[in-house]
């Protein structure tokens, strides 16, 4: 060893950077962005090489390349810079690196849903209900889900992201389900096994539909809805009876029936929470911790306290899915599951690579460096956006706006209609004057009833109302594929909430408007909303029944006119 120590050594990383050798003491060693160049040194053991010091490297490293490689399904260890490597006498040890992620490539570009490993019964139900080609989120989830991973699922509203999920869950649940599924786990015939959460009662009674249309009419029982403003008592007989496998509810109504002992989910194998982002308002608080608590929770598994985290979720798989992904959905996401995966069209990353102290990177997004929770000021949300949406405004006073609304429907012939407004009293009003022009309209907002709301549902998917005039209600997971127009009668509070408006119309690859009619002094929350967006939003104008787009400059010299 005295040889050893007397040895000098210096070890070129990019501009700068040396390798100390100590007698008996721990190798230091400091990295640059990128390998330039090393000299060999002659010890007891050979020389010192990338080997020796227990790196791998195939290939030059170079900064600016740590894109994730997921797609090709290649795995990668990333050298943040200046992070210090300690060399002891066991071998090497990278301190702050991240860990590389051991799954298969999913097959994004995957042209029929076989390839993704679902069951041939399930397939071959989606072929009789039209499905036939996965959207990209799901030939990323689906394949992800099945792998038991937990998740965090990405992308813009009308994606695909429900049966995202729901295929996943009835390929081990139910009798679609693979055959080798049965031996997965031994569970009783009254087991739920799968708690699904929805912030309010259309989305719920929604995702209620598709997985009845899947399960078809003899095995439709097997999914309960479980949402608030219905009669409690039936909901409970209903689960008493029927024994379904598939729970779908409302925090509230959820959280009330197990307190009440009438919901037993200790073994369920999936939680779901669908868009988790609007979950955590803090009207749900209460309601969403008790679901964390017992569903997947077997009595008995870990202790209260500080043992509640790691040991005891491995019981559950939790799925979170959301059009927009603010830092508290992810701070939330990294505490609620085990390991969780950011799940994008075209990408899965690990959400603990996606933190509030550096830039949150979404898939043809852009980027944001700023530690506030704030949704409006941090959010990335160009891609919560469906791709084929064409965004205008138009100017007018706020006494014609529901007239420019009634030429803007006409200008551009749109069948089915949503304009949204922020207040109930000024909604009916705007309904009353739609009609009075001899134009079919409703209202549909939460002081209505459950069947109220349900009957108005049904007559605009019917086309028997060209004009559904709502609020933030219907901005959230509502599935009106003809939908060809929104209006934002009054502007939306940030750009989530915008995001969530505009996606009610373009699902599913179809093409679809967005027009926000406003006052003049509003413009410049326009252009906010344009910027946060990264989106173009053109100024518009209704002439001779057509709309025709007109250059800022002569929409100005206009106004000052």
């Amino acid at each position: 060893m005295p040889s050893l120590a007397a040895t000098t050594s210096r070890f070129l990383v990019g501009d700068y950077g040396y390798l100390r050798l100590f007698s008996n003491l721990q190798r230091t060693v400091y990295f640059h962005g990128s390998f330039q160049s090393f000299c060999r040194f002659d010890f007891q053991n050979g020389p010192l090489t990338l080997t020796s010091l227990g790196v791998k490297c195939e290939s030059e490293i170079t900064s600016g390349n740590n894109q994730n490689k997921l797609q090709q399904g290649v795995s990668t260890v990333e050298f943040p810079k200046r992070k210090v490597k300690k060399v002891g006498s066991r071998g090497a040890q990278l301190v702050g690196a991240k860990t590389s992620l051991d799954i298969e490539a999913a097959p994004f570009a995957a042209k029929a849903f076989p390839e993704l490993g679902l069951p041939h019964l399930l397939v071959k139900r989606l072929k009789e209900e039209g499905y036939e080609v996965p959207t990209d989120v799901q030939a990323a989830a689906i394949p992800t889900i099945l792998k038991n991973n937990d998740v965090l699922i990405q992308s813009y509203t009308g994606s695909g992201k429900t049966l995202a999920y729901l295929l996943p869950i009835l390929s081990k649940v139910g009798p679609l389900r693979n055959d080798s599924s049965d031996g997965d786990e031994p569970r009783g015939k009254t087991d739920i096994e799968a708690v699904i959460v929805a912030p309010s009662r259309e989305l719920g009674m929604q995702i209620v539909r598709e997985v009845e249309k899947l399960l078809g009419p003899a095995d439709k029982r097997l999914v309960q809805q479980l949402v608030g403003g219905a009669n409690r008592a039936r909901q409970e007989d209903a689960l008493k009876k029927n024994k379904p496998a598939i729970v779908v509810g409302t925090p509230g109504r959820i959280a009330e029936i197990s307190a009440a002992g009438k919901l037993h989910t200790h073994s369920c194998r999936y939680l779901v929470l669908d868009e988790v982002d609007e979950l955590l308002a803090f009207n749900f608080r209460e309601d969403i911790h008790r679901i964390l608590e017992h569903v997947g929770r077997r009595s008995g598994a870990g202790s209260k306290g500080s043992n509640r985290s790691p040991a005891r979720r491995n019981e559950r798989q939790t799925i979170m899915v959301s059009a927009t992904v603010p830092f508290a959905v992810i701070r939330a996401a990294s505490s609620w599951a085990r390991d969780p995966l950011l799940v994008q069209a075209q990408s899965i990353v690990p959400l603990s690579s996606v933190c509030s102290t550096s830039p949150v990177k979404l898939t043809g997004g852009r980027t944001s460096n700023s530690t506030s929770t704030s949704d409006s000021e941090n959010l990335p949300t160009v891609q919560s956006l469906p791709p084929n949406l064409q965004h205008y405004y138009h100017v007018t006073r706020i006494q014609h706006k529901v007239d420019a609304l009634r030429r803007c429907v006409h200008a551009l012939d749109a069948k089915s209609v949503m304009a949204f407004m922020n207040h109930t009293k000024q909604l009916k009003d705007a309904v009353f004057k739609l009609e009075a022009r001899g134009m079919k309209a409703a209202e549909l907002h939460g002081d209505l009833s459950k069947l109220a709301r349900s009957t108005i549902l049904k007559k605009f998917r019917k086309g028997e109302v060209r004009v559904l005039v709502t609020n933030e209600l219907s901005a959230r997971g509502l599935d009106v594929p003809e939908c060809d127009l929104v209006v934002n009668l009054e502007l939306p509070t940030d750009s989530v909430h915008y995001a969530h408006r505009a996606g009610r119309t373009g699902r599913l690859g179809r093409k679809g408007t967005v027009i926000t009619i406003c006052e003049e002094p509003e413009v410049f929350v326009v252009r906010k909303l344009e910027k946060k967006l990264n989106i173009p939003i053109q100024a518009c104008d209704v002439t001779e029944g057509k709309l025709v787009v007109i250059e800022e400059e002569k929409r100005l010299k206009a106004v000052s006119q």
